[in-house]
C-alpha cells in the first residue's frame, strides 16, 4: 500500500494541465464563405457578432439582445376559461380529438404567437486586389474570447482580430499589416430591415438607425442604432456615398456601438442614439491593448474558473473542421474537452448580468424570421441552456434567466386568473422579450402549462448552489406563485381519484391511443413537474420559517398527484395508461424529466424506476435532433453508463448530414437541431459535467460515468456541486480516481460517493463511512411514491457498479484533500 501511495502521489504532482493553447481555440484554413455556420461568434452578452474571416470581403454579421420585433403586448386568450371543463370532460372520456378542437378555439391565443428575436445587420469590409492569397489561417481563441484571421498577400501579412468587449460592451475590430501604407478598404452597413436609415457622422463614423418589424398585429417599436467609428494611424479616411473609405493606413481599429430604446419588457422609453453614443465615446479614447486587456481579464475571470485535461493525441492537430469529421473514427480526447469548454465560452458570452437570457440561438442570429422565431421554447431547450451554469462555476450567467422568471412570474398572473380562474402564476410552453405567457403555435404544443413551473426550479437550484437566504427570500413568491397554481389547477382524475393536469400533453408526443393527439390528462412528466415545485416550495417555506399551513397544504395535495408507473413493456410510462409505443422513437423523452433534470429516479433510491427509465432510453434510440442528443448525454450519465454518454457526444459532434435521422454539428461547433440551436452545445456541457461528478442524489458523486475512450488519465478543477462545495482538482488514472481536493464554502456534512477506496486524507482524521441519511440540508431528496408496475412486466433492478460512501463534517472556507486507492 506504501509503493501504491508513492506512485499515487508522484502522479498527483505531475502537470496534467499540459493542453497546448492550441486545444482551446477553433481554427481553420479555410474563410467561411457565405455559409453562417462557419462563421465564429463572439459575444459580451449584450452585443453578438459572426465573425466570417474573408478576405476580399469581410462580414461581421450584428446582433443586439433586445432587436425584437413587435413592442409590449399580452396574448391570453380569456375563453380558455368557459371552455375548460367542456375540455376536461372530453379529456376524461378519452375524446382527445375533439378536446385538442376545443383547445385550438379557445386556449390558444388569437393574438400574437410571439415576437421575434431579429439581426441588426451586416459590417462589410471590402478589399480590392486581394483574391490571391496565401497562409490562410483564423481562429476564435475561446481562452481569451478574441477572434483572428491572417493571411498574405504579395508579401505582404495581414492580420485581424475582433473581441466584444466585456469591460467596455462595444465590438472592437483591429486591422493591420507588417508593412506600412497597405491597408485599403471600403466599409458600410447593410441591413434587411425595412425600417432602416444608414448616415455618415463626419468623415469617420457610421451609423445603421432601424426600427423592428411588426408581427402578427404587434406593431415594432423597437428603435437600434448602430454607430461604427474608425480610427486610422497613416493613410486618410474619407466618406464615399454611405460607406466610409481608408487607403493606404498602417493600422485601423473599428469600434461599433450598438444600443436601443428598450429599457424592459413593458418600457421602451429609452435614447439609442444617446446610449450608443456613451459606449462609443467612453472606448474611443483608449488604445487596443489596453481595450483587450481589460476585456480579456473581465472574460477570464468566469473562463478559467474551470480547467479540463483529457489528455491529447496526434489528431488534435488537423483544422477544427477536420477533428469534427474525423472524431468518430479516431482517438480524439481533448476535442471532448475543447467542445465542454466551448459550451461555457458560448454561455459566458450570450448571457451576462444586465442582459437577456439567452435564447434559441442565444445572441447569434442572422435573420428577421430564424427558426422558431429564435424565441424561448421553455417546454426544455431554455431550460437545457442554463444546466451548466451552477455547476460548470457560471452562476453569475444565470441571472438573466432569473430575472426573466420573476419577470414571468408578474405577467403570469394575468394569464394564471384570466384563462384558469387560479392564483399564482404560470407560462405555456413558449415566451419572448415582451414575457407572453398565454399559449402559442396549437394544441400540439401550446396546451402544456408546464413553462412556468419547470422554470421556477431554476431558481431553487441557484439556492441549492449557494445557499443565499437572502436571495431564498427574494424569490420565494415566485416559488409559492408557481405551486399554488397547480394548487388551483389540479383536477381529480375522475378512475384513479389522483389529481392532475387536465388538459396537459407530454411534450410534444402524439400517441395512437390517444387519438394521434398530444391532449391528455396526468402525463408523468406534468406530475414530476408539480412534485418538483410543491416540493420546493415546502422546502422554501420551512427554511424561511414561514408558511407553515400552507406547506402542509401542499404536502397534502403532493401525496394525491399520481405515482410513477412501469409499464408491460418494462418501459416508465410516459401517460398514465400503458400506451407507450416501444418503437417510438420521438426526439422528447420529457417523461425522463424526473431522472435529469430532477432526481426523482435513482440508482441506490428507486431501483425499479431506475431500471425502466435505462429501458426507456434504449426503445427511444441514440440518434435524433441535436439538443435531444445534448438530453441523452446527461440522461446517459445518471443512469452511470459513460461508454453510452460517450457514444451521444460522437453523435453529436458529427457533422450535419452524416447520422441518419438528424442532428449533429455545424463546422463552426455550432449545434445543429437541424437549423443551428444551440441548447444541444449546453446541453453536452451539462453532460460531460455529469460524467465526471454529479451531486443531485444525496452525496457528491466523483466519476459515475467515466467512458473507456477518457479513462487513461484526466483533470477537472473548479466544478460546483450543491451546498457551496467547489472541486477544486480532480484527477482520474486508467479509469480509478487519484486524488481530489474540495472546498467547503457553507460548511456542513460532505458526503463523497466515490469508484475505489479512499485511503488517505491530508490534515484531517475525522472521515468515516457514511450511514443513513445526509445530514446536510442541501442534500437532502424527496421520498416518491412507489411505482405502479404492471402486471405485465418483469422489471428487475440493474446491476450498478459498486461505489464507497463516505461522511465528513466541513468547516467553512476550509479545503479538504483526498487520496483513493
Amino acid at each position: 500500500m506504501k509503493k501504491s501511495l508513492f506512485n499515487i502521489l508522484l502522479f498527483s504532482g505531475f502537470t496534467l494541465f499540459a493542453q497546448q493553447t492550441n486545444d482551446l481555440k477553433l481554427w481553420y484554413n479555410t474563410p467561411s464563405g457565405t455559409v453562417w455556420e462557419n462563421a465564429l461568434p463572439i459575444g459580451n452578452g449584450f452585443q453578438g457578432t459572426m465573425v466570417y474571416g474573408n478576405v476580399e470581403k469581410e462580414i461581421f454579421q450584428l446582433n443586439e439582445g433586445t432587436v425584437w420585433s413587435g413592442s409590449p403586448n399580452r396574448n391570453d386568450n380569456p375563453n380558455a376559461l368557459g371552455a375548460l371543463p367542456e375540455i376536461r370532460k372530453l379529456i376524461f372520456q378519452g375524446e382527445y380529438k375533439a378536446a385538442e378542437k376545443l383547445t385550438n378555439e379557445n386556449i390558444i391565443t388569437k393574438k400574437s404567437h410571439g415576437q421575434t428575436f431579429q439581426s441588426v445587420g451586416n459590417l462589410e469590409l471590402n478589399f480590392s486586389g486581394q483574391q490571391n492569397y496565401t497562409n490562410y489561417y483564423r481562429e476564435l481563441d475561446i481562452e481569451k474570447a478574441v477572434a483572428k484571421t491572417t493571411y498574405k498577400v504579395d508579401g505582404v501579412t495581414y492580420t485581424r482580430e475582433a473581441f466584444t468587449s466585456f469591460s467596455d460592451r462595444i465590438l472592437v475590430i483591429k486591422l493591420s499589416a507588417d508593412q506600412p501604407g497597405k491597408l485599403s478598404f471600403s466599409a458600410g452597413y447593410t441591413s434587411q430591415h425595412k425600417k432602416q436609415k444608414i448616415a455618415i457622422n463626419g468623415t469617420s463614423e457610421i451609423s445603421l438607425m432601424g426600427t423592428t418589424s411588426d408581427l402578427e398585429g404587434v406593431e415594432g417599436k423597437v428603435k437600434f442604432n448602430a454607430l461604427a467609428r474608425f480610427k486610422v494611424e497613416g493613410g486618410s479616411v474619407n466618406a464615399v456615398a454611405n460607406s466610409i473609405r481608408i487607403e493606404k493606413a498602417n493600422s485601423v481599429v473599428i469600434f461599433v456601438s450598438i444600443a436601443t430604446n428598450f429599457i424592459n419588457y413593458n418600457d421602451i422609453s429609452g435614447n439609442e442614439n444617446e446610449l450608443a453614443k456613451v459606449f462609443l465615446d467612453k472606448a474611443f479614447g483608449t488604445n487596443f491593448d489596453k481595450l483587450k486587456t481589460a476585456h480579456i481579464a473581465k472574460y477570464q475571470k468566469y473562463f478559467k474558473r474551470v480547467k479540463l485535461d483529457l489528455g491529447s493525441t496526434e489528431a488534435a492537430k488537423v483544422p477544427t473542421d477536420q477533428r469534427l469529421a474525423n472524431f468518430r473514427n479516431v482517438s480524439d480526447p481533448s476535442f471532448v474537452a475543447l467542445y465542454y469548454q466551448y459550451g461555457r465560452y458560448l454561455l459566458i458570452s450570450s448571457s451576462q448580468p444586465g442582459g437577456q437570457a439567452a435564447n434559441l440561438q442565444g445572441i447569434w442570429n442572422n435573420s428577421l424570421k430564424p427558426a422558431w422565431d429564435s424565441k424561448y421554447t421553455i417546454n426544455i431547450n431554455t431550460e437545457m441552456n442554463y444546466w451548466p451554469a451552477e455547476k460548470t462555476n457560471l452562476s453569475e450567467m444565470h441571472e438573466p434567466l432569473l430575472k426573466m422568471i420573476q419577470e414571468l412570474a408578474e405577467t403570469g398572473k394575468e394569464t394564471a386568473k384570466v384563462m384558469y380562474g387560479a392564483r399564482g402564476w404560470m407560462a405555456h410552453h413558449n415566451t419572448d422579450i415582451w414575457r407572453i405567457n398565454g399559449a402559442v403555435d396549437g394544441a400540439t404544443w401550446g396546451v402544456w402549462n408546464a413553462g412556468g413551473g419547470w422554470l421556477s426550479q431554476h431558481i431553487w437550484e441557484r439556492y441549492l448552489y449557494t445557499g443565499n437566504k437572502n436571495y431564498l427570500q427574494s424569490v420565494y413568491e415566485v416559488l409559492k406563485g408557481a405551486a399554488t397554481f397547480y394548487a388551483d389547477f389540479l383536477v381529480k382524475d375522475p378512475v384513479n381519484g389522483w389529481l392532475v393536469v387536465a388538459p396537459g400533453n407530454s411534450p410534444e408526443n402524439a400517441p395512437a391511443a390517444h387519438q394521434g393527439s398530444t391532449i391528455t390528462a396526468g402525463s408523468t412528466m406534468d406530475n414530476q413537474i408539480v412534485f418538483d415545485v410543491f416540493s420546493s416550495a415546502i422546502r422554501a417555506s420551512e427554511i424561511l420559517g414561514k408558511d407553515k399551513e400552507y406547506a402542509e397544504s401542499l404536502r397534502i395535495l403532493r401525496k394525491m398527484l399520481p405515482p410513477m408507473q412501469i409499464g408491460k413493456f418494462n418501459q416508465l410510462q410516459e401517460w398514465i395508461d400503458d400506451i407507450d409505443n416501444p418503437k417510438d422513437n420521438h426526439r422528447h423523452i420529457s417523461h425522463l424529466y424526473g431522472l435529469y433534470p430532477s432526481n426523482q429516479i435513482s440508482a441506490y433510491r428507486t431501483p425499479e424506476l431506475f431500471a425502466a427509465a435505462k429501458n426507456t432510453l434504449l426503445q427511444r434510440g441514440d440518434v435524433s435532433t441535436g439538443w435531444s442528443m445534448g438530453w441523452k448525454v446527461n440522461w446517459w450519465a445518471k443512469m452511470q453508463d459513460g461508454n453510452h454518454a460517450y457514444a451521444l457526444i460522437q453523435n453529436q459532434l458529427t457533422p450535419l448530414g452524416v447520422n441518419k435521422g438528424g442532428g449533429g454539428t455545424y463546422n463552426n461547433l455550432f449545434d445543429a437541431h437541424p437549423p443551428f440551436q444551440i441548447d444541444g452545445n449546453f446541453g453536452c456541457t451539462s453532460g460531460i459535467t455529469e460524467m465526471l461528478m454529479q451531486s443531485s442524489d444525496g452525496a457528491i458523486h466523483l466519476l459515475p460515468a467515466l467512458p473507456d475512450a477518457l479513462k487513461g488519465y484526466g483533470e477537472i478543477s473548479g466544478l460546483k456541486a450543491r451546498g457551496g462545495f467547489e472541486i477544486k482538482d480532480l484527477k482520474w488514472k486508467q479509469g480509478k480516481l487519484v486524488s481530489v481536493s474540495i472546498q467547503s464554502n457553507l460548511g456542513g456534512n460532505l458526503r463523497l460517493r466515490t469508484p475505489n477506496e479512499i485511503i488517505a486524507m491530508k490534515d484531517h482524521k475525522n472521515l468515516k463511512k457514511a450511514v443513513g441519511e445526509n445530514s446536510n440540508v442541501f442534500y437532502q431528496v424527496n421520498e416518491v411514491e412507489k411505482p405502479i408496475i404492471s402486471k405485465e412486466s418483469d422489471i428487475k433492478p440493474l446491476a450498478i457498479q459498486t461505489t464507497y460512501l463516505y461522511d465528513l463534517d466541513t468547516k467553512k472556507g476550509k479545503t479538504y484533500t483526498f487520496i483513493v486507492l
